[in-house]
């Protein structure tokens, strides 16, 4: 029983030194800001309009890219095919390298001199200096969130019930939409909160692609490299409340979805 104890002591001691390193810098961020720079930044168009983009394009991004996302993680959950591990690998590789440098990749296939960016130019738009192109490097580094969450929701949908669907003679399309899809649904809204949480907070492929119209993470970063700490701070403080309160609501959202789905008060 002391030995318990003596771990539980250890643990706890780890734990809030872990807690306290995840929390000082944003506490210490909130404690430099007063609330008169918050409502005079806040008040600023140039704000208003860089956390708008910011949030609409994650949402976009997000919603466009999971219609080929969800397909793609129920193959990879449900088939067994040669290079699935390779596969699995190459959809995990914007996690792993330098953000920069995805960005440089990206430009290699969507800038004007290429075919997609012809083609974008014929019809009227560019990926450079483009919301689009915001949105496509949003997707690029966050995708793996939404695949991987969507992967384990399917694996966790016993097969038996779309066999036994299937048996019954429903078509695949509607196993797919009447069991697998509302079985996988708690990961898959997880994974899209988690995709729609990574892109808003992306910069180095951002800045990249699209330097303008400026997102909020690049007018952090502008406004510290041009002006200061001081100046960077309220945009940063505002942008973290505003992506935390909107987190919290969807979190929240998510649960009460789940509860109505399983029947919980």
């Amino acid at each position: 029983m002391k030995k318990t104890d003596n771990i539980s002591l250890v643990f706890s001691f780890l734990a809030g030194l872990l807690l306290l390193f995840l929390l000082a810098p944003l506490i210490g961020l909130f404690l430099s800001t007063t609330p008169l720079s918050l409502f005079e930044t806040a008040q600023e168009p140039e704000v208003q309009k860089s956390i708008w983009l910011t949030i609409s394009s994650s949402m976009a991004a997000t919603l466009i890219f999971s219609i080929g996302a969800i397909p793609l993680a129920y193959l990879l959950a449900r088939k067994k095919f040669i290079f699935k591990r390779i596969l699995l690998g190459i959809i995990n590789i914007p996690v792993i390298i330098p953000h920069s440098a995805a960005g440089i990749a990206l430009l290699g296939i969507i800038s004007r001199d290429t075919l997609l960016g012809k083609i974008a130019e014929s019809l009227g738009f560019s990926f450079v200096n483009n919301p689009a192109g915001i949105m496509v490097a949003m997707a690029f580094v966050s995708l793996p969130y939404l695949i991987n969450a969507a992967i384990d929701g399917f694996i966790s949908v016993p097969e038996r019930l779309e066999k036994v669907a299937l048996t019954l003679g429903a078509s695949k399309s509607r196993v797919f939409f009447t069991i697998s899809l509302p079985l996988a649904w708690r990961s898959i809204l997880t994974g899209l909160i988690m995709m729609w949480g990574r892109g808003l907070s992306e910069f180095g492929a951002i800045i990249i692609i699209a330097y303008h119209p400026m997102v909020t993470p690049v007018m952090i970063f502008e406004r510290f490299s041009s002006y200061g700490l001081q100046y960077a701070t309220p945009v940063t403080v505002l942008f973290i409340s505003i992506c935390l309160i909107i987190f919290v609501a969807m979190k929240f959202i998510s649960k009460k979805t789940n509860h109505a789905e399983t029947g919980e008060n």
